[in-house]
Parts: structure tokens; sequence; C-alpha cells
């Protein structure tokens, strides 16, 4: 079990299983002008679309690079299950539709078990900003206009995610890591649900949720009582 599940109490023993996040993520890419418009993702720029799933201790367990950042993030999961990449049973997305990001309940409570449920659980997803946020701020080559072949370039993110989890090993709350998250904290995240929906979400799933929801908004009302 994860240690910053089981010691904190907003989330154990609601997310005891929880192993981790996954989300994508684009860094800068220089390809032919003829190739240029399919690599054209965010702000215009041509980018790579990178899917990565982290651990809590911000170390990335599967990365796949080389999509073009105009691919939609469903397809690029797509692939990757077809290469292998296996996504955990029971994987839970949050509640659809709800209050998700934590900016909008610093004045605001959440009022249901949805909302309560969507907080805690963007909390715990949190991880796989900070993990990017560290990766990016330690590898400034990711975010630089390449002048490397693009398989190449595709294996310098790679390399870099590599690296990440070693120095992660070495030093976790090292000086780049703490400036990092000190700028996701400042930085109000607002990323469609549909990036979350990693696949169709099955009748278990939903019943399993439904239940942590609710009673961790009986909990949560109980304690606010006390």
């Amino acid at each position: 079990m994860q240690p910053e599940i089981q010691n904190n109490p907003r989330f154990f023993p609601w997310f005891e299983d929880f192993i981790g996040a996954i989300d994508g993520t684009h860094v800068r890419a220089s390809v032919p002008i003829e190739m240029q418009e399919r690599f054209r993702g965010r702000k215009d720029k041509t980018t790579q679309n990178v899917l990565a799933a982290v651990d809590f201790d911000l170390k990335f367990t599967y990365v796949l690079a080389g999509w073009e950042g105009y691919a939609h993030d469903s397809r690029v999961l797509g692939d990757a299950l077809r290469k292998g990449f296996k996504v955990p049973e029971g994987f839970m997305p949050p509640f659809r539709r709800v209050r998700y990001h934590l900016k909008e309940y610093i004045d605001n409570p959440p009022e249901n078990e949805q909302e309560l449920f969507n907080l805690r659980h963007s909390s715990l997803r949190m991880c796989i900003e900070r993990a990017f946020g560290v990766l990016k701020k330690r590898f400034c080559v990711l975010d630089a206009e390449p002048f490397l072949s693009y398989e190449t370039q595709v294996d310098v993110v790679l390399a870099c995610c590599v690296i990440h989890n070693y120095l992660r090993g070495v030093d976790p709350n090292d000086a780049i890591t703490q400036e990092a998250d000190l700028e996701v904290e400042t930085h109000d995240i607002r990323k469609s649900l549909t990036r979350k929906e990693i696949r169709e979400e099955t009748k278990e799933c939903v019943k399993k949720r439904n239940s942590i929801a609710l009673a961790m908004w009986n909990a949560y009302k109980k304690h606010r009582t006390n």
C-alpha cells in the first residue's frame, strides 16, 4: 500500500488500492515542414504528445512518446493498449460534469459525495502533474526547439524519464522538485475531464466508485459535526 495514502485520513481507506495516475503532456518537436500541421499541438507549436503513468513517488512506470501533437489522447492511449500497456483493473476516473479542480474549493467546500470524491481524487492525481513539472524543469531540452532527428527526439524524452526515475531515488526532494511543486500549486490546472476517461466505465467500476464516495461523504459529515 502507498504510504501517501495509508498515512493520510483523507485518502485511507477510500483509495487504498490506488497505485498512481495516467495522463498526457506535450513536448516541443521539430519535423519537416510538410509534416508540421499534424504536429501542431498547444499554442500553435509543433509538439509530440507523450502519454505517461506515474506512481506516488513521482516515478514514471510507463511512457509512450512520439505521437503527433495534434493526435487526440484517446488515439495515443489506444496505441499504448495495443502495444501492451495494461490499465489496472478497477481504474477509476472522477465523476463527470461534477466540480473537480482544487481551486474551486478554496472558499467553496464540497456539497455532496460526488464533489468530495472528485476533490480528493484530484489531490491524488496531482502526482502526475508534479512529475511532468519536475521532468520539464530538470530537462529544459524538452521545451527547447530541437535540432535532432525526430526519432532521436523521441528517444530523448524516454532517456529523460529514465534519468528522472534514477534521480528520484537519489534525492526525491531536491531543489528542482521543490521549485516545480511550488509552480504546480500556484497554477490553476484546467483540463477537460475527457482526458481522464481512459476507457468506457464499467458497471462494476461505477458501483465501486459510488460506494466509496458515499462512505467518504458520511465520514466527512460526521467529522464536521463532531
